[in-house]
């Protein structure tokens, strides 16, 4: 298959680039790296991405910022910085690849484990988390030409401890070849709908 992959410089992109590389053509693509370059905040800068692919069999995304902080210091835009980037972001690669896949092609996003388990300094995450699996599951029963669309919810990762762990005291992290394979799931699978828990 031909991937295209949103985000494959990072840790988790990483770790999915090399699983799914093993068995099919990965396209990277990013804000600042990869093959080539795209901004998901802004769905033009996309259009222009799956110009450039041509048609491709799975779109997968491991992109997206959200803000951490004290519930009493947020402001509407500390909450718009994951609402933009990682929330509509993902939207936005939707509405652009859905032409640039296959019939029978495949999404596969990315939420986290703060949708259903929240944290002190969470609520933005929370917030995009849900939302981003409530779109996976509305999308799913519209989407046309047989178009999959799934989303992976991972945990802390182990590769992340040094940076996140101190805002989630208590979690088990996974490394994120572990969570690599949700997406690999997702991808060579037949199903859609999904949310694939990595916890």
């Amino acid at each position: 298959m031909k991937i295209v992959l949103i985000g494959a410089n990072g840790t988790l992109g990483k770790a999915i680039a090399a699983e799914l590389a093993r068995r099919h053509f990965i396209v990277s693509a990013g804000r600042n790296s990869g093959d080539l370059r795209a901004d998901m905040r802004d769905l033009p800068s996309l259009r222009a991405l799956f110009e450039q692919t041509g048609k491709v069999d799975a779109i997968v995304c491991a992109a997206g910022s959200v803000h951490f902080g004290p519930w009493n210091e947020l402001t509407p835009e500390k909450f718009d910085v994951g609402l933009r980037d990682k929330l509509m972001g993902q939207v936005n690669l939707v509405l652009a690849g859905q032409d640039a896949l296959v019939d029978g092609g495949s999404f596969t996003l990315t939420s986290g484990i703060l949708s259903e388990d929240p944290i002190r300094l969470g609520a933005c995450a929370s917030l995009v988390n849900g939302a981003l699996e409530s779109l996976v599951r509305a999308a799913a029963i519209e989407l046309p030409r047989g178009l999959r669309i799934n989303i992976v919810s991972p945990t802390l990762l182990l590769e992340s401890v040094p940076a996140y762990g101190p805002y989630f005291p208590g979690y088990k992290p996974v490394p994120a070849v572990d969570a690599a394979l949700a997406y690999s799931k997702s991808v060579e699978g037949r199903q859609t709908g999904q949310i694939y828990k990595v916890w």
